[in-house]
């Protein structure tokens, strides 16, 4: 700081100054990195390898795709093996060939759902599948947005800091000129108390930024491992948010896009409890051998379902299927609503805070700095005390730490309002 001439004091430094030193050189010897710097592309592409939701959400996604070419197949056939009219008394007892009606069968038979049925089956499987890869984007966007707001974080809170160390390093300045200007009489003794006092004030700030700097690393660190702990490299791509496409694009919501497939399937669930109403049917070929002296037999059967308490058993289940489907419906216009309001509060929010952080950035800041430098012309004079330019000093970074926090609001809704829906 300008106000403050270099020099070296005699005294040995200031307690809360050296506090503030070792705090600031512990916090390096933590949080420096490796010189490897880490893109955010390398980023997403490290959290998308990483992630064990995402890749569960791709294993079911991939189960429920696989599974389709099966949903409308007929059932396994049966084979059955068995022995009719087995004499159990009298001279033929327990043979298998002196008694002319006694035959060892062997059968085949095929179980056939009907049409109906079966065409809901394979409408239920494609709309799960659909389903899974609805919310396979939704879990890839949902990761997108947490590596957004940690890489957020992390920047803003290391512009805090470096916002911060600025200041801390002038207070330190400021306690080494002090002691001599002091015992030459150009100084107060309560204006080192003072800068002791400032000192104090500073290190507390510098540890919640510390904290704050930490926890951000910890979730970087949680979704792209190790590397979560080298320097950052670049900005986030953050496009202008377009409020009037967002509006229209709401239908496209990753949160809503999975409805349309649980109607479908919730359709094809109650198509195939309506099915249910005509019955299956089966067929069955056997073949039965019997003794030498008896021909062998072949026969061919067929078998319907009747389902003659539709009241009790059929109706019912569609019923329910049907109170399905508009539940469904139901959620699905109430999810529509919800985002849409949450859409305008957040839009609302946006253009409040640009309208700050543009007030700040061209009235606030140069009015903090304007008084900073007459309390700094005031106390150069001997017009003022210390205290007046130590209050102006803590105003300006006060600013400007209100001007980073504006910041990384902006850069977070804006992350959250383009994540709404994968291009």
């Amino acid at each position: 700081m300008s106000a403050f001439l270099p020099g070296r004091a005699r005294s040995r430094p200031a307690p809360a100054g050296a506090a503030c030193a070792r705090a600031a050189l512990l916090t390096f010897a933590l949080l420096a990195g490796p010189a490897i710097a880490l893109d955010p592309t390398e980023a997403l592409r490290l959290a998308e390898q990483l992630n064990p939701a995402l890749r569960a959400q791709q294993a079911s996604a991939d189960g429920a795709r696989a599974s389709q070419g099966a949903a409308a197949a007929l059932p396994d056939p049966r084979l059955s093996l068995g022995v009719e009219n087995l004499p159990t008394s009298g001279p033929d007892r327990w043979s298998l060939t002196r008694d002319f009606m006694t035959m060892q069968r062997l059968a085949l038979m095929q179980e056939v759902p009907n049409a109906a049925k079966r065409a809901a089956r394979a409408e239920a499987a494609q709309a799960r599948a659909d389903r899974e890869r609805a919310l396979l984007v939704l879990q890839r966007l949902q990761l997108r947005q947490a590596l957004g707001t940690a890489w957020i974080a992390v920047q803003s809170a290391q512009r805090g800091r470096d916002l911060l160390q600025a200041l801390v390093d002038e207070n330190l300045q400021l306690q080494r000129t002090l002691p001599a200007r002091i015992a030459g009489g150009s100084a107060a003794a309560a204006e080192l108390v003072m800068a002791r006092q400032e000192a104090l004030a500073l290190a507390d700030r510098q540890d919640e930024l510390t904290r704050e700097l930490l926890k951000a690393r910890a979730a970087l660190r949680r979704l792209v491992g190790p590397r979560g702990d080298e320097p950052l490299s670049g900005e986030l791509p953050l496009p202008p948010v377009q409020a009037e496409a967002l509006r229209a694009r709401l239908h496209a919501h990753a949160e809503l896009a999975a409805f349309p497939a649980q109607q479908a399937l919730a359709q094809a669930e109650l198509r195939e409890a309506e099915s249910e109403s005509r019955g299956d049917w089966a067929w069955e070929l056997a073949y039965s051998r019997r003794g030498r002296q008896w021909g062998d037999m072949l026969s061919f059967q067929l078998s319907f379902d009747l389902p003659w308490q539709r009241e009790r058993r059929q109706q019912p289940m569609a019923a329910a299927r049907q109170r399905e489907l508009e539940r469904v419906q139901l959620e699905r216009e109430e999810a529509e609503q919800r985002h849409r309001l949450a859409l305008e509060e957040d839009l609302a929010e946006l253009q409040s805070l640009a309208s700050q952080h543009e007030r700040l950035s061209s009235l606030g800041l140069p009015l903090a700095q304007d008084r900073l430098s007459l309390a700094l012309s005031a106390y150069q004079s001997g017009k003022s005390d210390l205290g007046a330019v130590l209050a102006a000093r803590a105003q300006l970074l006060e600013l400007r730490l209100r001007q980073n926090e504006l910041q990384t609001r902006q850069a977070l809704l804006q992350l959250r309002l383009n994540s709404l829906a994968e291009e």
